[in-house]
């Protein structure tokens, strides 16, 4: 029994240290976007970090609902992810129009506002997995796939509702859901761990050098085939090719990612304050005018250290004791009326 504890213990720390390293990545990712046309070594690193970013954080997702996916804590879930949704598709959309002046974006509560399709996404690989509750693993994840494949056929805008992001990323969701650290820490030795970081390396390097020829389209899950000008019949094999290079690149980046436990562990905790305040950050950075001056490799230097410092900054608990109303808004209220209408009811 202590042997099961202690294993736990130390998946939750992987899984905590892995979350933390992967909200460096999205920050780092959206930070550089502006410096991909223009610095080769940037768009290198854009695509790498497209190659793992987004499916290993739905993995690591999926890993922390197994434990608040049914029940009063899978409701309660689902009521914060709701209002989470709310409240920053509102401010988002609100700054866009009043603040920042940005065009050339449909605002809009059944168009995610960029970041903000994790949220909607959240909720139905959730309520996805409800339904899919008494199908076997293997039924799971070959629907999933399927799913994903499938999406892509379909003559309509991917953003609407994030259905393509929401079913492009399902495989992700239920492997998380499902996965075993233990198996991971047998297979994932230290020649292993060593192995994965050099081949998570030597993909950075392919990417660097055949890069230019993958549209990023295909890694960012959002697109339809129709949108990515793939009309052809088969388009769907460009999907599952897609998906042989998100997994063999969350693999070997997973080799990275210490067992030990740290301040990064604690870190790891509050990255949802990371990732819904950060589109503020980097909105605010876009819109300043700063990037002119940062077309360079010390300029992009620079960037990578204020998205890594700025990671850091919003993950501390002084973060969290501030915005935790905004952030993790309590539903008990709407828990209530809930129960109070039933109680009506009957």
């Amino acid at each position: 029994m202590a042997g099961e504890s202690s294993l736990a213990a130390r998946g939750e720390t992987f899984f905590l240290n892995l979350r933390f390293m992967l909200i460096v990545t999205v920050f780092a990712g959206n930070a550089i976007e502006p410096l991909i046309g223009t610095l080769s070594g940037m768009h290198s690193l854009y695509l790498w970090i497209f190659s793992f970013h987004m499916p290993l954080f739905v993995l690591v997702t999926g890993y922390f609902a197994g434990k608040s996916l049914t029940g009063a804590a899978g409701r309660k879930v689902l009521l914060q992810i709701g209002l989470q949704y709310l409240i920053f598709q509102t401010l988002y959309s609100a700054l866009d129009v009043s603040v920042f002046r940005v065009s050339n974006i449909h605002h809009s509560f059944f168009a995610p506002y960029l970041l903000l399709w994790f949220l909607a996404s959240h909720a139905c690989w959730r309520l996805l997995m409800l339904g899919m509750g008494r199908w076997s693993k293997a039924a799971q994840i070959i629907f999933a796939v399927s799913a994903g494949v499938a999406v892509g056929y379909l003559q309509l805008d991917g953003v609407w509702f994030s259905i393509s992001r929401t079913f492009v990323y399902l495989p992700f969701f239920v492997i998380g859901y499902h996965f075993s650290f233990e198996a991971l820490a047998r297979i994932y030795t230290k020649t292993v761990k060593i192995t994965a970081a050099a081949a998570s390396i030597l993909l950075l390097l392919l990417l660097g050098t055949l890069g230019s020829q993958l549209p990023l389209g295909w890694l960012y899950g959002s697109m339809t085939y129709m949108q990515l000008d793939a009309s052809e019949w088969y388009a769907g094999v460009y999907r599952l090719g897609m998906y042989g290079l998100q997994f063999a690149a969350s693999l070997a980046f997973l080799g990275w990612v210490p067992y030990r436990l740290s301040r990064m562990t604690d870190w790891g905790r509050r990255t949802l304050y990371v990732f819904l305040l950060h589109g503020f950050v980097v909105r605010l950075a876009a819109v300043s005018g700063i990037y002119a001056y940062l077309g360079n490799a010390a300029g992009a230097a620079i960037v990578l250290l204020c998205a890594v410092s700025f990671t850091v900054l919003l993950a501390q608990p002084v973060v969290k004791r501030l915005l935790h109303p905004l952030v993790e808004p309590s539903v008990d209220w709407m828990i209530t009326l809930q129960r109070a209408a039933l109680r009506r009811s009957l």
